[in-house]
């Protein structure tokens, strides 16, 4: 079996970031500091494996003078990509950083209605792929039903693929105990999953842990922020802290943080081995500016630095 990995982006965006003195209402903001990159999860785990060295192959559902951009950016990036044509425009999601206060503010818009035989076909691609894991990842777009991760399961088992899922809401309900290899929630998300708040570190490693006990998937990855990231698994629960350092941007950095767990992994690393590459990858992200933006040797150093 390849050990590739396939990423399935159903709902990609053209993601637009500079940087502004001051974000006032009713002024003419003036941004500096422009790029441009193809943003969703599945677009950004392709895009970090192939920045690490990885082999893949992004699907990727869009349309459009927004879509024909995907595909070119992604062309840039050296990033091997099936794009699947789709009626609406891809999104575009804005991010601007406002010096001043030194925040953060995203707009993500919604993107266009994918119809039944458009989703067919990404079902057919996928089940066309040649590679060993999937992952599918990022929101559901609108018209396509809730289910949509977990009927995926089916698709992964039928090439034997290792299904990887990062998505939250019932879109991720409906799809735990289906096959999962691997599901990354956020702590809010893992709150939402167990319903109720999760303030402890031992209650977050064992309601995790649960979900692995349970059949939910064979691994749960939790994005715990600044505080780091925890993986439980069947042999127990490995946490680590956050990298100190600079924080330019964090879109994309959980992607950045999966994508390097999910290279590990199909590299036969442990568990505990990996959640490092991941705490590296997801440093290295945010000291960037962009959409899950990152080198092979700075993702590399992070990984010492974790190690150490």
């Amino acid at each position: 079996m390849s050990n590739r990995i396939v990423t399935l982006t159903l709902n990609p965006a053209v993601d637009l970031a500079s940087s502004a003195k001051a974000v006032v209402p009713t002024h003419k903001i003036r941004t500096t500091d422009e790029h441009i990159d193809p943003g969703g999860g599945g677009i950004n785990v392709s895009r970090v494996i192939q920045a690490l060295g990885g082999e893949t192959l992004a699907l990727v559902l869009a349309g459009g003078a927004t879509g024909h951009l995907i595909a070119e950016l992604l062309g840039d990036a050296g990033v091997p990509t099936q794009i699947l044509p789709v009626t609406g425009r891809t999104r575009i999601s804005l991010t601007v950083h406002d010096r001043s206060a030194n925040q953060e503010y995203r707009f993500v818009s919604e993107g266009p209605e994918v119809s039944p035989e458009e989703l067919n076909a990404a079902f057919a691609a996928v089940t066309e792929a040649e590679g060993g894991w999937l992952v599918a990842s990022g929101s559901l777009p609108r018209g396509v039903p809730e289910d949509t991760y977990a009927r995926l399961a089916d698709a992964a088992a039928a090439r034997e693929m290792r299904y990887v899922l990062d998505t939250s809401g019932p879109a991720l309900t409906a799809a735990m105990g289906r096959g999962l290899a691997l599901i990354k929630p956020s702590l809010s998300e893992l709150e939402h999953l167990v319903g109720r708040p999760l303030p402890t570190a031992t209650e977050q490693d064992a309601e995790a842990r649960k979900l692995v006990e349970t059949g939910a998937a064979e691994m749960v990855a939790v994005s715990l922020g600044a505080v780091g990231a925890l993986l439980a698994t069947s042999t127990g629960v490995t946490r680590l802290p956050a990298l100190k350092g600079p924080v330019r941007s964090a879109v994309g950095a959980g992607d950045a943080f999966l994508a390097a767990l999910v290279l590990a992994l199909s590299r036969g690393s442990a568990p505990p081995d990996a959640l490092a590459w991941g705490i590296a990858a997801g440093a290295a992200a945010v000291e960037g500016v962009g959409t899950a933006r990152v080198t092979k040797e700075a993702v590399e150093a992070c990984y010492r630095r974790v190690r150490a």
